[in-house]
């Protein structure tokens, strides 16, 4: 009897063995995060910038045309701000990530994108 073939048993009767001559043949290697811990950015998109402006500046001076509109979107908790809609206000944004569709729309509309670190 000789406990089977090849590296038969290498996890079960014959593991002392694999331990003494083969340490690296089940080591694990690296270390990998769990997905909980992961955390992306909350992102805003184009067409909802109107509805942020009205919450935060008030509706009188967004729709008064006041000249001084302004967003901070990190202080909103948003980390990234996304292309889709569109948007008629000329915002000065402060955020930390935007996609070049982003930032084509908001200058068309006489805006500007301010990073922030």
């Amino acid at each position: 009897m000789r406990g089977g073939k090849g590296r038969a048993g290498g996890r079960k009767h014959l593991w002392i063995q694999t331990v003494k001559y083969f340490p690296d043949r089940y080591k694990k290697i690296g270390f990998k995060p769990p997905s909980s811990l992961e955390s992306e950015a909350e992102t805003v998109n184009v067409d909802e910038l109107r509805d942020l402006a009205i919450k935060t500046l008030g509706a009188d001076s967004v729709k008064g045309g006041a000249e001084d509109l302004s967003l901070d979107l990190e202080s909103l908790g948003y980390g990234k701000l996304l292309g889709r809609g569109r948007v008629d206000l000329p915002l000065s944004i402060r955020v930390s990530e935007y996609t070049s569709k982003a930032l084509e729309k908001v200058e068309a509309a006489g805006g500007q994108i301010l990073e922030s670190e």
